[in-house]
Parts: C-alpha cells; structure tokens; sequence
C-alpha cells in the first residue's frame, strides 16, 4: 500500500465521525485511532502488563538472518515490474458485458489509457474499470462473476 492511500484514509479518519479504522490487505494491516481529547502536556503512560506469578519467561527466539527475509524468487522480481488495477468499489466483477459478449480484455492483450477492462456491479449499478495507463495483460487475478472487495486487486500490467 502506498504513501498517498494512507493519508487518504487518515484524512478520511479525521473527517468522519468514525474513531477507528482498520484495513486488512494481504499481509498488511494499517490501523488508525483517532486519539482522545486530553488536556495540554498530558502524557499517556502505557498499561502495566500483569503476568501470574508462576509464569515462566521465555527468551525471545533467534532467527537466522536468512530465514527472516525470504529469498526473492524469479516470479517476484518479475511481478515488481508489474503495476496493478484495483477496484475502487465493493461488487462483483464481470470480464464482459454480458454472458453472450466476449471479454474487455484476455492475458497478453496491450490495453490502451481510458480502455475498460471490466465492469464492477454494485447495487445494480454497472461500474467501468478503465486503463489507468497503457501496457500488456499480465495475470487476471479474479474470476469472472466474483465478489471483490474495495481496492482488490484486478490485473497485473506491464506498462509500456
């Protein structure tokens, strides 16, 4: 997730009347907390943490360097090329713009700036996911018919 996604939902925190928001995508988790009113130069001390008394203590586990970071395979140095279409919206995506037409778009086809991709239904309404910028098809990473969440991943692109 990038910088600017980030304070689009701090900003939209601070906006709204919500006091938490938490967003879950693949292995990142970002949680934002509205803090609470306090009075000026007022200090929050952390909780005491309470263990029973007959708990045994365990050193923290080492781990090697090697299996701290996994190794970089072929197909994520590829895929760091790659830029992705997301969702905007919750719904369901379609491939094409009915059962009897064939897809907007298939693995390998060169897709132009403003050129749909897909269509995601939400709540009745038909909503168009266009090219964000030109490249090549490389991986579809939702089934036609699928339920997607906001800023679910759509398409892996190579840019031109």
């Amino acid at each position: 997730m990038d910088i600017s996604k980030v304070r689009e939902l701090v900003k939209m925190v601070e906006e709204s009347g919500i006091e938490e928001l938490e967003v879950i995508h693949k292995d990142t988790t970002i949680r934002i907390q509205k803090s609470a009113h306090m009075a000026p130069g007022a200090v929050i001390a952390p909780a005491p943490i309470v263990m029973p008394a007959a708990a045994p203590v365990a050193a923290p586990a080492q781990i090697p360097a090697a299996a701290a970071a996994p190794a970089e395979t072929a197909a994520d140095v590829a895929k760091a090329k790659f830029k992705d279409v997301r969702t905007p919206i919750v719904g369901t995506m379609y491939l094409a713009p009915s059962p009897e037409d064939g897809p907007f778009v298939q693995l390998g086809d060169h897709v132009a700036v403003g050129q749909t991709l897909c269509i995601i239904e939400a709540m009745k309404v038909m909503n168009e996911i266009d090219a964000e910028f030109s490249g090549t098809i490389r991986e579809i990473l939702v089934e036609n018919g699928s339920p997607v969440e906001a800023e679910a991943v759509l398409f892996l692109v190579e840019p031109d």
